[in-house]
């Protein structure tokens, strides 16, 4: 397997996670108060607006010449560093606010 495709596996794999990671506070913020529903409804369009933005990368990244793909690596990382930053971000505010 080239390196190229152990990597967009690797990342494909972290995308599933933060996804199963984005339904569980989807699913959290529907059995929240309204107030809170709302504010968390906000952040989790974000969090799958970053999550179409990281497979819109690894699209790219799929689609590219084994020379060229790593050029398109770090853009690929980046994404994925906003979303998972931005998903433990957002699960560790609404558990917070659950325990208030």
């Amino acid at each position: 397997m080239s390196t190229k495709k152990a990597y967009q596996q690797k990342i494909e794999a972290e995308v599933e996670l933060a996804q199963a990671k984005l339904d569980e506070l989807r699913a959290e913020a529907k059995s929240s108060a309204a107030d809170v529903r709302i504010k968390y409804d906000n952040q989790i369009k974000e969090l799958e607006q970053k999550i179409d933005a990281t497979k819109d990368r690894l699209e790219e990244l799929s689609e590219a010449s084994d020379d060229a793909w790593e050029h398109l690596k770090d853009n690929v990382e980046s994404t994925w560093d906003a979303l998972s930053s931005a998903v433990k971000d957002t699960a560790a505010k609404l558990k917070a606010q659950f325990k208030d």
